[in-house]
């Protein structure tokens, strides 16, 4: 598909940071239903992109958030991307409880 802009990544993430869609992406693997909402809710800002797009660009997203994440706590700064700071706000509290619940 064409490239997503920095608007609708933006848009993406305001959507992601919605605490209810926060709550049902994490509560489910199968999760087709809540990226056509997410897709119905670009469409409202103009933008046109399908359920699939949405949850591969989500899925991309937090893949390298997280492998940003995982070199800065290893004391690494080289690597960034562009959207860490809104995703740290949506992803830093979930991941570190993950962690955490992994280490006993």
């Amino acid at each position: 598909g064409k490239h997503w802009t920095v608007n609708e990544v933006r848009a993406l993430i305001r959507i992601w940071s919605d605490k209810n869609i926060q709550q049902q992406l994490e509560g489910t693997v199968r999760n087709k239903r809540i990226f056509e909402q997410v897709a119905a809710r670009l469409q409202k800002f103009g933008i046109d992109r399908d359920w699939k797009q949405c949850r591969t660009k989500y899925k991309n997203l937090k893949h390298e958030y997280k492998s940003v994440k995982s070199a800065h706590d290893s004391g690494s700064t080289s690597k960034s991307m562009k959207f860490f700071n809104e995703l740290d706000a949506i992803l830093g509290h979930c991941t570190m409880e993950q962690a955490s619940k992994s280490d006993n």
